[in-house]
């Protein structure tokens, strides 16, 4: 046994690898379960017991010597692949390259900046609603298609009572509600936020998208202070010559109600593909709040008045940057969105 031992101290001193296979195979024949260091672990039990320290002690050195061999062999070849000479440890591994703001937070923030210097405030609210504050309080009837499964996200359909539904929110009005809700007038708020529709998705929809819409509350609003802010909007956002027209609409939550055109800030108004040779192009909608939807909130309509408008965020960001595809917005596609770069 002895004998033995010295044999493989001798073999494990001597030990040489050239590559990582090489040394795995070196492990197996004497480190493993069924190695040689192993087997003679076995055949220890049949040592004389005037002889078992001394057989003992040469294999625990044995044991030891191959397992730092082992371990002393791994460590250079780790050291050969990462050999790190000539290089400067102290700078970062590869170029480190700043973000920009995706296109439709630039939209958003600029239209947030020109109606905060209005004196509208943010207001936010859930993503996730109810039918009462989506559009039972906002006017809808009950059998408006708007409620129909193919423009709403449902997640739990009670058909005996609608006001229970819990949806996605199909725009931000939802936000309008609950502020006046939760206040009394002078309110005075924008509302951002994301929502949903069930559509299909194509370059001009999807299934979700980002609004931006406004209220105000007061005694004595006028339909006159509501074109008012659309002019200063439009101008403020699209430049100083830009024009606007009001077509007569319908809203559930307005009235009246209006669609609001921008001259073409492509060709200026001439007409031209983008406009369809019209010269002017839609943006939001807009319109008085209806005294229903002020009742129902708690506000008094008999006493006081209001306007609110919505919009698009990718709407103003295809008019502002001409992108032709909305599903570039949501893609994540970096070559695009180093385009904006130096937009804000």
């Amino acid at each position: 046994m002895i004998a033995k031992i010295e044999q493989l101290l001798q073999e494990v001193e001597a030990m040489q690898a050239s590559n990582a296979e090489e040394l795995e195979a070196l492990r197996i024949k004497y480190l493993s379960k069924k190695g040689a260091i192993n087997g003679l672990m076995a055949d220890f039990r049949n040592v004389p017991a005037e002889q078992k320290k001394e057989v003992g002690m040469k294999l625990n050195e044995l044991k030891t010597k191959a397992q730092e061999r082992i371990a002393a062999l791994k460590e250079q070849f780790d050291t050969q692949d990462n050999n790190c000479e000539g290089l400067d440890l102290t700078r970062t591994p590869y170029p480190v390259r700043l973000g920009t703001r995706h296109p439709l937070s630039i939209v958003r923030n600029e239209i947030i900046d020109i109606f905060s210097r209005m004196g509208f405030n943010i207001a936010d609210g859930p993503e996730v609603e109810d039918d009462l504050h989506v559009y039972t309080k906002l006017n809808f009837a009950a059998d408006h298609p708007a409620r129909d499964m193919q423009d709403t996200f449902f997640i739990d359909v009670n058909e005996q009572d609608v006001t229970k539904n819990i949806i996605l929110r199909s725009h931000t009005s939802s936000v309008q509600v609950r502020t006046m809700e939760h206040s009394q007038p002078p309110i005075r708020i924008i509302c951002p936020g994301r929502v949903y529709r069930n559509e299909a998705i194509s370059y001009r929809a999807h299934c979700f998208f980002h609004q931006v819409e406004a209220l105000y509350v007061d005694k004595g609003v006028s339909f006159t202070d509501l074109k008012q802010v659309l002019l200063l909007f439009a101008k403020e956002m699209f430049g100083a010559d830009t024009k606007i027209r009001l077509r007569p609409s319908y809203f559930p939550f307005t009235e009246p109600s209006a669609e609001m055109d921008i001259s073409c800030n492509i060709c200026g108004g001439k007409g031209c593909p983008f406009c369809k040779h019209t010269g002017w192009v839609e943006i939001l909608g807009c319109g008085m709040v209806d005294p229903n939807v002020l009742d129902a909130c708690g506000i008094d309509s008999k006493v006081y008045s209001g306007y609110a408008l919505g919009m698009g965020i990718e709407r103003i960001a295809n008019l502002k940057y001409q992108v032709k595809d909305l599903r570039m917005f949501s893609e994540n596609d970096t070559r695009f969105l180093k385009e904006f770069e130096a937009a804000y």
